[in-house]
């Protein structure tokens, strides 16, 4: 099983759902960066469950600790282990499916190819290994802080910037006219759109109280991004972004800018046009998603990922037993009605991890 991701800026999980504690090693961060707990505790804090009625109910403080790769509060450029003790468990929840398979969820292949399965939450396959990406991700960040792209205009800020939003929950959208970035903290969605946000929360209280759920739709921008991160060929800075979104757990479908709408668009519609304005390359749009040719334009990045509805339902549904018996299961336990509302931070962090692996790799083969 592969548990590690990145390149230079590489990170390996470990852990189950309902084991004694979940964790992280991230290797590949240079030393002397500041960095101690409260850098990574918020990130965490707005991925953590139980903070509204429309996400799993399950309480975990995930409090970090750092058991490695720091001293006297900075990197040693050795690895940094970080762990989270599990502490709300619920085992007893998934007694009733230890012999079913869940339609939706890795049950039957994680059986067929392992021989064994951790019924209890899905073991590695819950989105309970994401509060560890999370963990990486503020890494991440302090590795993109503390070396800033070069000549950043001023009000660029420390450097580069990663943000997301959900942008789509089920059958319902945003207006991008009323995108505002200040309101993502404003209500319990992630949603830019104060008036959706209004709308959205009559919506899912109905599909949570049918015992259904509903997908969403995440976008994840990082701003202050230079040009020239990415390789032209096999190490596409869009190539490894697409396979970091589609690493986490439902997302069945990723796109980089414009993405699928790009094909109804003709040449001349599509084309970023590119000019001079007051000494600086200046683009007229931003159809490409900051990504030309594999490689950062400088432009901001953008990036789109669809989540499945969560595949716990509280609506029976037809299965197979271990046996090959035809049944049907009802999954009880404490689920999101909608994953992709604690998704959001989880795109920020593979995003942060993608940018901080490419500030790296750049760095390595620039002469100056």
């Amino acid at each position: 099983m592969t548990n590690s991701f990145g390149t230079l800026f590489k990170f390996t999980t470990w852990g189950e759902s309902h084991g004694p504690a979940i964790g992280c090693v991230v290797d590949g961060c240079p030393a002397g960066i500041p960095l101690t707990e409260a850098d990574i505790q918020p990130y965490l804090d707005a991925r953590r469950p139980g903070q509204s009625r429309y996400t799993t109910q399950r309480q975990e403080p995930d409090m970090v600790k750092i058991l490695s790769g720091v001293f006297e509060g900075k990197t040693t450029g050795h690895p940094i282990s970080v762990m989270i003790e599990n502490v709300d468990q619920k085992s007893k929840d998934y007694g009733d499916i230890s012999e079913k398979y869940r339609p939706g969820h890795a049950d039957y292949t994680y059986d067929m190819k392992y021989g064994i399965r951790d019924h209890r939450g899905g073991g590695r396959s819950s989105a309970r290994e994401t509060a560890m990406r999370v963990a990486a991700g503020a890494v991440a960040r302090k590795v993109l802080h503390f070396f800033p792209p070069p000549n950043l205009p001023p009000q660029a800020g420390a450097g580069v910037i990663v943000r997301g939003a959900l942008v789509q929950l089920g059958e319902k959208t945003i207006d991008r006219a009323r995108w505002d970035w200040n309101e993502i903290h404003n209500n319990p969605f992630w949603c830019p759109d104060a008036l959706a946000a209004k709308e959205w929360e009559p919506y899912l209280d109905g599909i949570r109280k049918s015992g259904s759920s509903v997908g969403a739709v995440i976008e994840v921008v990082a701003t202050s991004v230079p040009v020239g991160w990415g390789e032209p060929v096999y190490g596409k800075l869009d190539a490894k972004l697409a396979e970091a979104m589609m690493s986490i757990n439902a997302v069945k479908g990723v796109e980089v800018g414009d993405g699928f709408a790009a094909a109804a668009l003709r040449g001349e519609q599509n084309a970023d046009e590119i000019s001079m304005k007051d000494a600086a390359v200046h683009f007229s749009s931003n159809h490409s998603g900051g990504v030309l040719g594999g490689i950062s334009s400088g432009q901001p990045v953008v990036v789109r990922f669809a989540v499945k509805p969560t595949s716990s339902i509280l609506t029976a549904v037809n299965t197979i037993d271990k046996s090959g018996n035809n049944t049907d299961i009802i999954t009880k336990g404490r689920h999101d009605p909608c994953v992709g509302i604690r998704a959001v931070p989880v795109g920020e962090a593979m995003m942060a991890c993608v940018l901080a692996d490419m500030l790296l790799q750049h760095r390595a083969r620039k002469s100056d």
